[in-house]
């Protein structure tokens, strides 16, 4: 297992965290520190990040497992305080999982791409299954006849990211 440093220091990580709570969501996690707890309110000071922008980063972080909280309360005021704390020792797992969706999708959609027979117009570049084609007697809402689409290299392109995808989750 890596550890949160490193795991901050690797290239595919900080591409996976950009995406999923862009630049100033990875300056926050930079920031932030490792093994200790903070406020948003604390964190979007020291950063100078919104504070919005901060809590946006911690419940997306917090949805993923990356993040967690603990709640205390002030017995004067009865408010809540929020501590945060960062939980980058299970990014593997929270890639792994999004991985797992994604090779979900595009199972699911080389399933579309092998079961249907597909048609196209040539003037709207709209492609139609074989049953909508039928229903639209195979012209198009432009009045144009369609022809056949053959879709051979798309299915051909799903099945070998499929495959690779699976051949990285260690399905093969």
């Amino acid at each position: 297992m890596v550890t949160a440093e490193e795991a901050i220091q690797n290239e595919a990580v900080r591409a996976y965290l950009m995406r999923m709570i862009g630049e100033a969501g990875l300056a926050l996690v930079e920031d932030f520190g490792f093994e200790i707890e903070k406020t948003d309110e604390e964190l979007a000071e020291e950063t100078g990040i919104n504070l919005n922008t901060v809590r946006n980063t911690l419940y997306t972080l917090y949805g993923k497992r990356l993040a967690e909280y603990r709640r205390e309360k002030n017995q004067e005021t009865g408010w809540l305080t929020y501590k945060w704390k960062l939980r980058l020792d299970r990014i593997d797992d929270a890639i792994t999982e999004d991985m797992e969706e994604v090779l979900e999708k595009l199972q699911a959609r080389e399933r579309y791409e092998d079961e249907n027979d597909f048609y196209i117009c040539k003037n709207c570049g709209i492609v139609y299954t074989f049953d909508e084609a039928l229903l639209r007697e195979f012209t198009c809402s432009c009045d144009t006849p369609m022809d056949h689409f053959d879709n051979e290299l798309i299915l051909q392109a799903l099945k070998r990211r499929v495959e690779q995808m699976k051949a990285s989750l260690g399905k093969v």
